[in-house]
C-alpha cells in the first residue's frame, strides 16, 4: 500500500507540473493578447455608459481638419511603403526530386563483404568493417554505383562521370516532369559535391545536358561536406533576394565512385562502410504566382562553423595513409565536436523560432547559472513546441542518436532520419531531403507545420534550415519510397549478425 501510495502520489506530482507549465506557457506566449483583452472591454462598456451628448461631444474633440487628415494618410503610406520594400522577398520551394538508385545497384551486406574479402587480404580490416556494418543501422538495399561492383573498383575519372551524370539528371528528369519547368526558365543554378570536383564543373554539366541560358548565374561548391546542401540553399535564397521574378535550380549530391578507399586505417574505413549514392533536386522562386503551389516557405538559414578550432578543423579530413592511399579520415572526438557545433547553431536559431514562454526559461536558467550556481545544468529549450518534423542529417546512427538525446526527441521524431539511414545509407548532403520525401510518403505533412533541417560536414559545420508547409501534401508517386514506404518503419536492432 505505501509503495502504491507513493507511486500514486508521484504521478499526481507529474501530472500536476505538466498542467502548471503548459498554464506557464498559454500565460507568456499569449500576454499581449491576456493584458489588451480587458483593457478593451473596460472600453467598450464605458462607451456603452456614456450617453449619446457624451459620445457626440468625444467625437467633435478628435476632429481633424483636412490638413491633418492629408498628411497622416501621406505618413500612412510611406511607413507602410517602406516596410514592403525593405522587407526580405519570399524564397518558395516548388518541388524537389530525389534520385532512386536502380536495384541492380544494391548492395547487401553478404555482397559487400564478400567483395572485401576479395579486395583486401588484411583479416583485421575485414573484422573490423563487419563490426560497423553490424552497428551501422543500414538495411541491405543501399546501393553503390557501378564502378562499385567490380574487383577491384574502377575509380577513374570516366566512371565518376557516369555516377554523376546518372544521378544528377535523373533527379533533374524527375523535377522537370514533377513541375512543367522548362531550361529558359531557369535563372540560377548552385551545385554541391564535396569530394568530386571536375573540370568542367558539374554545374557546367548540366547546362550543357539541359542547354541552359547564356546568362545563367551558376556556381558549383566543393570541400564543404555533408552540410553543403544546407549552403547551397543559403546562396539560392540570397541570389534570390538581388534577382525578382527568379528560379534557382539546387542539386545536392555525392559521387562515391573516386572515393573508395584501399587502405588499411581504421578511421579511413569508415566512409567505405557508410556513404551510398544518391541525389536531390531543388526547384526555388521567389516568384509571388508560385505561392499557389509551392509546398513550402523558406523561413531561416543559420550556418554555424567551428573551423577556428583545430580540432574542429581536423575531425574530418582528407589525406593518405602511409602506404600513399587517400581517403577521409573520421576523428574519435567527431561526435563531441559536432554536440559543440550543435550547441552553438541552437543558441542562434532558438530566438528566431522558440516560443517566448521557451526563450524566457533558458534566459532565467542562463542567469541563475551566471549569478546563483554555477553547478545549476543549462537549460535545454523544448524545440517540438517550435517544430512539427525534425530531419536531421543521416551521418550514422550515432549521429541521430546524439541529437536525439541532445534535443529530447521521441522516436518518431527521429524516424525520418533512422529509416533513411537504413534504406539509403548515408547520402551526404542529399540526405535532408530523402527525410523530407519520407515524411510525405507517410502522409505526416501538414499546412502551417514547421520543419527543421539540421546538417553536419567538414570543417566543421552545423547548418539549420526552417520551412513552413503551405499546403498539406499529399502522398506523391513515384518518389524515392513510393515501392516500399509501407514496408515502413521497421525495427533496427542494435546490432545485426553477419
Amino acid at each position: 500500500m505505501p509503495a502504491a501510495a507513493m507511486g500514486g502520489g508521484g504521478y499526481s506530482g507529474s501530472v500536476k507540473l505538466k498542467y502548471v507549465k503548459l498554464g506557464y506557457q498559454y500565460l507568456v506566449n499569449h500576454f499581449l493578447t491576456l493584458l489588451l483583452v480587458p483593457v478593451m472591454t473596460a472600453t467598450a462598456l464605458e462607451l456603452v455608459r456614456m450617453g449619446p451628448g457624451e459620445l457626440l461631444s468625444l467625437w467633435r474633440s478628435l476632429q481633424l481638419d483636412l490638413v491633418h487628415i492629408l498628411c497622416s494618410a501621406f505618413l500612412v503610406v510611406f511607413v507602410g511603403t517602406v516596410y514592403v520594400m525593405s522587407r526580405p522577398r519570399p524564397v518558395y520551394l516548388v518541388d524537389y526530386s530525389c534520385y532512386k538508385p536502380p536495384p541492380s545497384c544494391r548492395v547487401p551486406f553478404a555482397t559487400f563483404m564478400e567483395h572485401t574479402r576479395l579486395i583486401t587480404d588484411d583479416e583485421k580490416s575485414v573484422r573490423f568493417q563487419t563490426r560497423i556494418l553490424e552497428r551501422s543501422g543500414l538495411g541491405e538495399e543501399t546501393c553503390l554505383p557501378p564502378a562499385n561492383h567490380y574487383i577491384p573498383p574502377n575509380p577513374s575519372m570516366e566512371a565518376s562521370r557516369a555516377e554523376a551524370q546518372l544521378v544528377i539528371f535523373s533527379a533533374i528528369d524527375d523535377l522537370v516532369r514533377r513541375t512543367g519547368l522548362k531550361p529558359k526558365d531557369i535563372d540560377i543554378l548552385v551545385v554541391n559535391c564535396s569530394l568530386f570536383s571536375p573540370t568542367p564543373s558539374l554545374s557546367a554539366m548540366i547546362i550543357n545536358k539541359y542547354k541552359l541560358r547564356s546568362n545563367i548565374r551558376s556556381f558549383n561548391l566543393s570541400g564543404m561536406g555533408c552540410s553543403a546542401g544546407l549552403i547551397s540553399l543559403d546562396l539560392a535564397r540570397d541570389m534570390l533576394q538581388v534577382h525578382p521574378n527568379s528560379n534557382a535550380l539546387v542539386v545536392s549530391t555525392e559521387i562515391i565512385t573516386p572515393n573508395f578507399y584501399w587502405g588499411t586505417r581504421r578511421d579511413m574505413m569508415l566512409p567505405n562502410c557508410l556513404f551510398r549514392m544518391g541525389a536531390a533536386a531543388i526547384l526555388l522562386s521567389n516568384r509571388r504566382r508560385e505561392a499557389r503551389r509551392a509546398k513550402y516557405r523558406l523561413q531561416h538559414v543559420v550556418r554555424t562553423h567551428k573551423g577556428a578550432d583545430d580540432r574542429a578543423y581536423r575531425c574530418v579530413y582528407e589525406e593518405e595513409d602511409e602506404q600513399g592511399h587517400s581517403g577521409i579520415s573520421l576523428s574519435k572526438e567527431l561526435m563531441a565536436i559536432a554536440g559543440d557545433a550543435l550547441k552553438s547553431n541552437i543558441t542562434t536559431i532558438g530566438p528566431l523560432v522558440l516560443p517566448m514562454s521557451e526563450q524566457l526559461l533558458f534566459f532565467f536558467r542562463l542567469v541563475g547559472r551566471k549569478l546563483i550556481n554555477k553547478k545549476w545544468k543549462p537549460y535545454i529549450p523544448d524545440f517540438k513546441l517550435a517544430f512539427e518534423h525534425f530531419c536531421i542529417h543521416a551521418g550514422g546512427r550515432a549521429v541521430i542518436d546524439e541529437l536525439q538525446k541532445n534535443l529530447d526527441l521521441s522516436a518518431q521524431h527521429v524516424e525520418a532520419s533512422r529509416m533513411t539511414l537504413h534504406r539509403f545509407g548515408n547520402t551526404s548532403s542529399s540526405s535532408l531531403w530523402y527525410e523530407l520525401a519520407y515524411i510525405e510518403a507517410k502522409g505526416r505533412m501538414r499546412r502551417g507545420d514547421r520543419v527543421w533541417q539540421i546538417g553536419f560536414g567538414s570543417g566543421f559545420k552545423c547548418n539549420s534550415a526552417v520551412w513552413k508547409c503551405l499546403r498539406t501534401v499529399k502522398a506523391p508517386t513515384g518518389g524515392p519510397w513510393d515501392d516500399c514506404i509501407h514496408r515502413y518503419p521497421v525495427d533496427i536492432p542494435e546490432v545485426v549478425k553477419l
